[in-house]
C-alpha cells in the first residue's frame, strides 16, 4: 500500500527488502525512449562525450538514471502515483518541462493564456490597475506601464504549473525538443520534494538524501552499484552523481582513465578543477616554446600554421609519373579553395598550386581528384591525365596485391620498422604536404584571419627541421615511453593499417609533425592531463579526415575502424592546445568510487545493484582499436594509473556470439551474482540485434544463477519500436534477482502460470494507458511494443 510520512527516525532499515522495484512493474519507455533520442542526439554536448569521443556506444546518463532509481523504489499498490513520482525524479513532469525551457514565460505571458479566479494571489502588480481574474488582454493602452512579477511566497510547484500551461499540446517526444535536458538544469527539481516525500515516506530535500533513504529502506545502507563493463563511465557517474556508492571496472584500461575523469574532472572538486587547469597551462607553455625555439609553424610574417594538409603519393605503373592522390582537390568550400595539379614534364610529377576564390563551375569540377571510385563500391583507381590521354591503375595494383596459398591477400608494400616514421625514397606510397592554412589574430579583436597557401621552399625548410628533430630524438623518446614501439598485432580492424600502408607499429600512425608534438606533450602529461593527451591523440594521426566542407580536421574515430586514408590534416600546436583547456562541463559527485581494470569475472567488490552494458557481437572492437592510445600511455604512466595493466589483453576480452561468448558472459555474470546482495537486483543492458539474443541471454542468466523479473525495450534510433514492423534498434533492459530455492519448470501446470503471468503484466500497463489519458496526458505511457516486451519478460519470470 501506499507509505504515509514518517520521520527520519522511522526509516526502517531493510523493510522494503522483499518488496518489488518499480522498475520490475512499471518503466514510462516512452518517455524515456524520448529522453534517451534526446541526449544521444546532442553529440559532443553530452556530458561526459568530451573527455573521449573516440569511446563509442556509451549509454546516455538518462538511461543510467531510470535504472538506478528503478531499482530503489518500491512498487506501491497505487501504480499511478507511482508513475507521476517516477516521472517527477525524472524530470519528465508538466512542471519540470516548463523549468526545462530555454526561456522560461514572463507572468505577463502567463497571465495573457491562463485563467485565474484571482490573479494576485500569484502576482504582484504595479500600478494596481489590473482586473482582479485573468486572463488579461495586454493590447489595452492602459496596461502599458503596468509591471508584474510572482509573488515571492508563490511556491515553486505552483509558479511552474502555471508556467507548463504554456507548454504546445503535442506529442512528447516533439514537446522536449527545444527544451534542455534534466541534467542541463540546476534547480529542475526544486519543487518535486513534498510530493515525493508524502509518497515514500522519506524526509529529503536531495537526491543523496533520497537515495540513501532508499538504500536504508531497501537495503539496510546507502546503495552501492556496480557496473564491471564501466566503459566511458557512464553508468556509475551517474549512480554516483545520484548519491550512491559506485565500484567501477573494466578491462580495458582506457576506460578506466575515462572512468577516473568523469569522476575527478567533470565530477572534481573544485580543487581538483583548479589544478588542471594550472596543469594544462604548465604544459601548453612548455610545449608552444619548444615549438616555438624550433621555429617550424611560424612563416616569420606575423601568420601561425593552424592546419598542414598531407596526401599520399604513389607513381602511376604506366606513365612513371609521381601523382598524388586526393580524392578531391576541394580545399575548402566556404573558401572556395581548391587545389589545382600543375604538370612538371621535367620530373614527371605535379607542382601543387592552391587557389582561392573560385567559381561555382570551378570549383565543382574541382570535386573529382585522382582517387575515384568504379561506382560499384569496388577499389578505387589512380586517375590522371598526361598529353591528353587518361590514365587508371587500381590502388590494389600499386600494392601489388596477390592472393596467398590460403586464399588470403598479400602485397609489394614494404613492412615498416621500429625506427621509421616516414617513408622511404623506394616505398611505393610516398607523403607530401600539398597545403598549409595559416592563421593571424585581426588586430584590435580576438578573433583571427585565415589563408590557404601552396607550400613554399621555406616550409619544406621547416619539414625538414621537424624529420631532423623526430629522426634525434625517437630512439630516446621511445625508450622512455613518450612515442609508441609497440607493434601492431594483427585483427579484424588493425590488419587494416598493416595490408593498405605496411605500418607496422602503433607510432607509424602518425607523420613526423604529429610525433614531435605528441612526444613533446607526452614527456609532460600527469593524470590530469593524460586524458586530454588522448583528445590531441584521436584529432591529429594520419587517419585524421580533412573536412573541406567545415575547415577541420576529424576524428580519427569518426567510426569504429582504423581507415586508413589518401589524405589527412594534422593539427599545429598553436591550433591543437585548445584540447588542453577547461572546457568541459562540472556536475557535482555525490557518492564515492572506485575504479580497477580487471576483468568482469574477477570483480570481488559487494554490491547492492549491478548495472552493466556488456559486450554483444563484436559491435566494437576495443580491444583491438584503442591500443592505438594504449601505446603511448602503457610505458612510464601517470601515477594514478600506474596500477592497472596497460595492456588490451585480446584473450581475456569477452567477444563474439559463439561459445566462447557465452561462456564469458556466464563466468562474469556468476561471479557478479556472487557478489550481490541477496536482496539485491541486476539489470542488464544490451543492443536487440536479432532473435538469436533472447536464447542466449536466457541461458547466459539461468546458469549465473539469475532470473528474469522484468524487460523493457527503450528505443535509442528511430520514434517507434517495433510498431511498423521496420528495423529498429534499441536498447533492451533486463531485470534480474538471484534465483531461490529449487525452481522447477517441468510441471504440468507451468503453460498456464506463464499465460496468468503474462495477461497480469499487459493488464496493468494497458490499465495505465486508459488512466493515463483520463488524466492530463495526450498519449499512451506504454506502446504495443512495450506490452509485448513486458510479455516476454512476463513469461522469463515464470520460466
Amino acid at each position: 500500500m501506499t507509505t504515509q510520512p514518517t520521520s527520519e527516525t522511522q526509516l526502517i532499515p531493510g523493510a522494503w527488502a522483499d518488496r518489488p522495484a518499480l522498475i520490475e512493474r512499471l518503466l514510462p519507455v516512452q518517455k524515456l525512449s524520448a529522453e534517451v533520442y534526446k541526449e544521444r542526439m546532442a553529440g559532443a554536448g553530452q556530458t561526459l562525450t568530451a573527455l573521449g569521443s573516440y569511446w563509442k556506444g556509451r549509454k546516455p546518463l538518462i538511461l543510467a538514471k531510470a535504472c538506478v532509481l528503478g531499482c530503489l523504489l518500491p512498487a506501491t499498490d497505487d501504480p499511478q502515483r507511482d508513475l507521476e513520482i517516477f516521472e517527477l525524479l525524472m524530470g519528465m513532469d508538466e512542471a519540470s518541462l516548463a523549468a526545462r525551457a530555454k526561456r522560461r514565460p514572463s507572468p505577463k505571458e502567463v497571465l495573457a493564456q491562463v485563467a485565474l479566479a484571482n490573479l494576485r494571489d500569484y502576482v504582484t502588480v504595479t500600478p494596481d490597475i489590473l482586473p482582479r481574474s485573468a486572463p488579461i488582454d495586454w493590447s489595452n493602452p492602459d496596461y502599458a506601464k503596468v509591471k508584474v512579477a510572482w509573488r515571492p511566497d508563490l511556491p515553486l510547484a505552483e509558479r511552474r504549473r502555471l508556467e507548463a500551461m504554456l507548454l504546445p499540446p503535442a506529442p512528447y517526444r516533439e514537446r522536449i525538443a527545444n527544451l534542455y535536458r534534466p541534467e542541463e538544469v540546476p534547480d529542475v527539481h526544486d519543487h518535486i520534494w513534498d510530493q515525493v516525500n508524502r509518497h515514500l515516506g522519506t524526509h529529503a530535500r536531495s537526491f543523496p538524501e533520497l537515495v540513501e533513504q532508499l538504500g536504508i529502506l531497501r537495503f539496510g545502507a546507502r546503495p552501492v552499484v556496480a557496473d564491471t563493463f564501466c566503459g566511458s563511465g557512464q553508468i556509475p557517474f551517474e549512480a554516483a552523481r545520484l548519491g550512491c556508492d559506485v565500484y567501477a571496472s573494466d578491462l580495458n584500461p582506457i576506460a578506466c582513465m575515462l572512468t577516473w575523469g568523469a569522476f575527478h574532472i567533470v565530477g572534481g572538486s573544485p580543487a581538483e578543477r583548479e589544478r588542471l587547469a594550472r596543469d594544462q597551462q604548465a604544459l601548453v607553455a612548455k610545449v608552444q616554446a619548444e615549438i616555438d625555439r624550433l621555429g617550424v609553424e611560424t612563416d616569420g610574417n606575423g601568420w601561425r600554421a593552424k592546419v598542414f594538409l598531407y596526401c599520399v603519393e604513389a607513381r602511376c605503373p604506366q606513365t612513371g609519373w609521381l601523382v598524388p592522390l586526393l580524392p578531391s582537390l576541394v580545399i575548402s568550400k566556404g573558401y572556395r579553395v581548391i587545389a589545382e595539379l600543375i604538370p612538371d614534364p621535367a620530373h614527371k610529377r605535379y607542382q601543387i598550386a592552391i587557389r582561392s576564390g573560385v567559381s561555382d563551375r570551378e570549383l565543382a569540377a574541382a570535386e573529382r581528384g585522382t582517387v575515384r571510385s568504379d561506382g560499384r563500391g569496388q577499389d578505387p583507381y589512380l586517375v590522371h591525365v598526361v598529353d591528353g590521354r587518361e590514365y587508371r591503375t587500381k590502388i590494389s595494383t600499386l600494392r601489388g596485391d596477390y592472393r596467398l596459398p590460403d586464399g588470403s591477400t598479400g602485397n609489394r608494400l614494404r613492412l615498416w620498422e621500429k625506427s621509421d616514421f616516414k617513408p622511404r625514397p623506394d616505398d611505393i606510397f610516398q607523403e607530401r604536404l600539398y597545403c598549409i592554412q595559416w592563421m593571424r589574430p585581426i588586430a584590435g579583436s580576438n578573433r583571427y584571419e585565415y589563408e590557404f597557401r601552396a607550400v613554399t621552399p621555406a616550409d619544406l625548410e621547416r619539414e625538414r627541421i621537424v624529420e631532423e628533430y623526430v629522426a634525434a630524438h625517437l630512439a630516446e623518446w621511445q625508450a622512455q615511453g613518450w612515442v609508441p614501439d609497440m607493434p601492431i598485432e594483427p585483427g579484424e580492424k588493425t590488419d587494416e593499417p598493416i595490408r593498405t600502408r605496411g605500418w607496422t607499429h602503433w607510432h607509424h600512425l602518425f607523420n613526423p609533425r604529429q610525433l614531435l608534438v605528441g612526444g613533446l606533450v607526452r614527456s609532460a602529461i600527469n593524470e590530469d592531463t593524460a586524458i586530454d593527451f588522448c583528445v590531441l591523440l584521436n584529432n591529429n594521426s594520419r587517419l585524421s579526415r580533412w573536412h573541406n566542407g567545415r575547415d577541420y580536421v576529424t576524428e580519427t574515430f569518426d567510426n569504429q575502424a582504423l581507415n586508413t586514408l589518401f589524405n589527412h590534416g594534422c593539427q599545429a600546436f598553436a591550433y591543437a592546445r585548445r584540447y588542453f583547456s577547461s572546457r568541459l562541463p562540472w556536475m557535482q559527485v555525490s557518492g564515492s568510487a572506485q575504479i580497477a581494470a580487471i576483468p568482469a569475472g574477477e570483480c570481488s567488490y559487494p554490491a547492492h545493484l549491478f548495472i552493466t552494458d556488456p559486450p554483444y557481437g563484436d559491435a566494437v572492437k576495443y580491444e583491438e582499436i584503442l591500443e592505438f592510445f594504449i601505446a603511448w600511455l602503457r610505458k612510464n604512466p601517470p601515477p594514478e594509473f600506474a596500477g592497472w595493466v596497460w595492456d588490451s589483453r585480446r584473450a581475456l576480452a569477452i567477444k563474439g556470439e559463439g561459445e566462447d561468448f557465452r561462456r564469458g558472459m556466464v563466468a562474469a555474470y556468476r561471479r557478479m551474482t556472487e557478489c550481490m546482495a541477496d536482496h539485491g537486483l541486476q539489470v542488464i543492458m544490451f543492443t536487440h540485434q536479432s532473435g538469436a539474443i533472447w536464447a542466449d541471454m536466457a541461458n547466459i542468466v539461468w546458469a549465473a544463477g539469475l532470473q528474469v523479473t522484468a524487460a523493457w525495450y527503450v528505443v535509442t534510433e528511430t520514434d517507434s519500436a517495433l510498431r511498423d514492423g521496420s528495423y529498429v534498434k534499441g536498447t533492451v533492459l533486463l531485470v534480474c534477482r538471484k534465483r531461490r530455492g529449487n525452481l522447477k519448470t517441468t510441471r504440468d501446470d507451468l503453460a498456464w502460470e506463464i499465460q496468468e503471468e503474462v495477461e497480469q503484466q499487459v493488464a496493468l500497463l494497458t490499465g495505465l494507458n486508459q488512466q493515463a489519458r483520463g488524466l492530463y496526458r495526450d498519449e499512451n505511457v506504454f506502446a504495443d511494443a512495450d506490452l509485448q516486451m513486458a510479455g516476454y519478460a512476463a513469461a522469463l519470470r515464470a520460466l
